[in-house]
């Protein structure tokens, strides 16, 4: 058996064991024998941390979707202006699914197996939440500096949110052969589409 250093490496062994056993199966139900059994630990070891498959697989989901949030925010902290902010953040949001990696993981992370996990739902809406609260926060600094003169933040926030997200089930279940040039095409009119909705003029900034 594995002897990690402390509780917190105890842990993400699992959850990384976990990702590898789902992603050998293509996101068809594993068992938590299989994923002990690739981490190198014990059923003790996996209850010190995890009531139950459910609550492992949420954790993987929410890693993920933190990841992403800091990913996002990052992109956005050296941005002059709301609508930079704005721009790097529909840039950062669909070219999450532009490298194969990211793409694969989130086919996982969405897979039937996850999706039936108690509490899913909530941790989705958790996620939506968070991201559209961001969103909202640029969105008020684009009315304060008369960016986005027509923006009802938290209304508009959660509408770009809605278009993300289909633009990204999209990219996900029908990648392009040319992912990343077709992504960075799909951004520029998204962004058009906003900026206009938003009542920003001159058009779409430049990148």
């Amino acid at each position: 058996m594995a002897v990690p250093d402390d509780q917190d490496d105890e842990r993400e062994l699992i959850m990384d064991a976990a990702y590898r056993c789902l992603l050998a199966s293509e996101g068809v139900s594993v068992s938590i024998t299989d994923i002990l059994h690739a981490a190198g630990l014990s059923t003790r070891a996996f209850y010190r941390h995890f009531a139950s498959k459910d609550s492992l697989l949420l954790a993987l989901f929410r890693r993920d979707c933190e990841r992403v949030t800091d990913e996002l925010a990052s992109s956005i902290t050296a941005a002059a202006t709301a609508r930079e902010a704005l721009r790097r953040w529909i840039d950062g949001v669909l070219h999450l699914m532009s490298a194969q990696p990211r793409r694969r993981r989130a086919l996982i992370l969405s897979s039937e197996e996850t999706r039936r996990a108690r509490g899913f739902a909530a941790e989705r809406e958790r996620f939506q939440s968070t991201q559209e609260e961001a969103l909202a926060a640029i969105l008020r600094r684009g009315v304060e500096d008369g960016s986005f003169p027509w923006a009802d933040p938290r209304a508009d926030a959660e509408q770009i949110q809605a278009v993300l997200g289909r633009t990204l089930d999209r990219q996900l279940l029908c990648p392009p052969a040319d992912s990343t040039a077709s992504t960075a095409e799909t951004a520029d009119r998204v962004t058009d589409f906003v900026f206009r909705a938003l009542g920003a003029s001159g058009g779409t900034p430049a990148a």
